[in-house]
């Protein structure tokens, strides 16, 4: 039971800035305190400014929505604004960093912004390019806000979803986590159809729908949500081990490579070597490891090493003087 009022009334925002409507009850069994001490919160909520709206019924609920001005004392226009622009930006391209709890953010700070705030932040993304790395598919932030919202709700997500060979379904599933590679979005889902654990990749998903249906969290076989995405992968695909040496620290190397490539090691002679494995195409493994911008030397596998060797030798028949690009014509 929380006594103290200031610490009561966070615990208490902190739950109405879940996108779902809590019932009085809940609300009052989470706080540990009677219905009505939640009514004279709400109203002390309301008191400053935060738009808590209640719904009559046998149990009552308190939903918060968007009200005509942020509340005070939490974020101005202007950073309200740079903070949802940034988030947006940021989720739309599954960057290393901005993982679910991002997107939770950027739900929660989309439900309260006002009319005027939203259009605002579509009008700077719109004009706005972003120089990304071109290592995964951009999404929509608001299909991961509305999985973010479900997740967070416990209520189920209705979506269309394109598998790998193009073949299109529709999906009823019980979401339990977003999954941020790096280079891509994952949803880790209990899909009811099939009655199994499936993991989805949000770039196939479209027209995701909030049932408002809620339900009680299934156990996941493993336990974490991470490691279920890493296993189901590596069963769809064929993957190898890769070793490689970098004549630099590792912590020099590390900064320079997304922490899905594993983390390398010193090997006590000025340099590092990396182990992982992966089932990326040998040729895109090639391609990240000399965009590190340090010197190295792939151990294996014979595969890498000759993709290696075969972009060298590209890039140095591009870097030749003189060189005609085979095809090209001579402008007359």
């Amino acid at each position: 039971m929380t006594t103290d009022t200031p610490a009561r009334l966070l615990q208490l925002l902190s739950l109405l800035q879940t996108p779902r409507e809590w019932p009085g009850g809940e609300l009052a069994d989470r706080l540990g305190v009677s219905r009505r001490t939640v009514r004279r919160d709400v109203d002390r909520l309301r008191e400053l400014g935060y738009p808590v709206q209640a719904t009559k019924g046998s149990d009552g609920g308190y939903r918060l929505v968007a009200g005509k001005a942020m509340p005070p004392l939490v974020l101005d226009d202007e950073e309200a604004v740079a903070i949802a622009v940034g988030l947006r930006a940021g989720a739309g391209h599954a960057v290393e960093g901005v993982d679910e709890a991002s997107v939770r953010a950027l739900a929660k700070l989309e439900q309260v912004l006002p009319s005027r705030l939203r259009h605002r932040v579509s009008t700077l993304q719109a004009a706005t390019t972003q120089l990304t790395s071109g290592d995964g598919p951009s999404i929509a932030p608001e299909t991961l806000t509305v999985m973010a919202s479900t997740v967070a709700g416990q209520e189920r997500l209705r979506f269309a979803y394109r598998d790998k060979d193009g073949s299109a379904s529709r999906r009823l599933t019980e979401p339990h986590r977003l999954v941020s590679t790096g280079r891509r979005w994952y949803l880790v889902a209990y899909d009811l159809d099939r009655a199994d654990w499936r993991t989805f990749r949000v770039d196939r998903v479209s027209e995701p729908f909030a049932t408002g249906v809620r339900f009680v969290p299934r156990e996941l076989p493993t336990g974490n949500a991470a490691e279920y995405l890493r296993q189901s992968i590596h069963r769809r695909q064929e993957t190898y081990e890769f070793e490689v040496r970098f004549a630099a620290p590792a912590e020099q190397v590390s900064a320079r490579l997304p922490k899905w490539f594993g983390v390398p090691e010193d090997d006590g002679a000025g340099g590092s070597v990396l182990r992982g494995t992966t089932g990326d195409p040998m040729e895109w493994l090639a391609v990240r490891l000399a965009m590190t911008g340090y010197e190295f030397a792939v151990r294996g596998p014979e595969r890498l090493v000759e993709s290696v060797r075969e972009l060298g030798g590209r890039l140095s028949r591009a870097a030749t003087a003189g060189t005609a690009v085979p095809g090209a014509e001579t402008a007359g």
